[in-house]
C-alpha cells in the first residue's frame, strides 16, 4: 500500500472522489504522526495504481504534501 497526505482536508475529499471516479480502489485513514502534513486525513492506495494516482493528481491539479511508501517500519517520500 502507498500512502498520499494533503495539507487540506478539500484537497483530501477532492482526491478521494477523483480516485473513485476512475475505479482506483482507496481507503481514506488518519495521517500517520510520522507524517508532518497540515491534514489528519491520508489516502491508502495500491502501488500498481501509482502511475495513474500521479495522471491524474498532475492533470487535476491536486495539492498533495506527498506520496509515501513504508519501507522497514518507515515512510519514505516517493518522487513525482
Amino acid at each position: 500500500m502507498l500512502l498520499m497526505a494533503f495539507d487540506s482536508t478539500q484537497q483530501a475529499l477532492r482526491a478521494e472522489m477523483l480516485l473513485d471516479y476512475a475505479d482506483i480502489e482507496n481507503d481514506m485513514c488518519p495521517t500517520p504522526k510520522e507524517i508532518t502534513a497540515g491534514c489528519a486525513l491520508s489516502l491508502e492506495f495500491q502501488e500498481e495504481d501509482l502511475p495513474e494516482v500521479k495522471r491524474i493528481i498532475k492533470e487535476e491539479r491536486v495539492d498533495i504534501h506527498g506520496l509515501y511508501s513504508k519501507e522497514d517500519g518507515h515512510y519514505v517520500n516517493i518522487e513525482l
